[in-house]
């Protein structure tokens, strides 16, 4: 009979790989909507529990979550136990990094590779961590920029 930190461990690993799995299903299903689809998603809010999936998938701490959605981890949690969405900024935040993920992914072609080079600093980006650009759209061309140079077989 396994003890007691054995099965925490068992459902910490199931909930790990629950929340990933809801990421990326979040992310390919978003990917094929239309930039107006999008649009409505991120002006009515996109599902509190999508912090979480982000948070597991990419193993960000509080400081990384709260800086990518510009919230409080106090209002993702209070978001999320009142079923009420994410505001629009936090939203408009996940929207860039689903397509960056996709984007990723196309690249690298798995998921283990596009986590691995959105969440390690890149020289090229002048020593910024991927991920932690899409806080902006700025971030974010020089990311989407540097994953088609990649993809093209340009210089990074």
């Amino acid at each position: 009979m396994p003890d007691e930190t054995m099965l925490y461990q068992q459902l910490r690993d199931n909930e790990h790989e629950t929340l990933v799995a809801e990421f990326w299903r979040f992310s390919t299903s978003y990917a094929l909507r239309s930039e107006s689809e999008r649009l409505i998603s991120i002006h009515d809010g996109l599902p509190p529990n999508l912090y979480q999936a982000l948070r597991e998938t990419f193993q960000l701490n509080d400081k990384q979550v709260e800086a990518l959605l510009n919230a409080s981890i106090s209002t993702l949690h209070r978001r999320r136990r009142e079923g009420k969405n994410l505001n629009s900024v936090a939203s408009e935040r996940l929207d860039r990094i689903a397509t960056m993920s996709q984007l990723a992914m196309m690249v690298f072609e798995d998921k283990p590779g596009a986590i691995n080079w959105l969440t390690r600093s890149n020289k090229a980006l002048g020593g910024q961590v991927p991920i932690m650009l899409c806080k902006t759209e700025i971030g974010v061309k020089q990311v989407r920029r540097m994953l088609y140079a990649m993809k093209c077989g340009g210089v990074v």
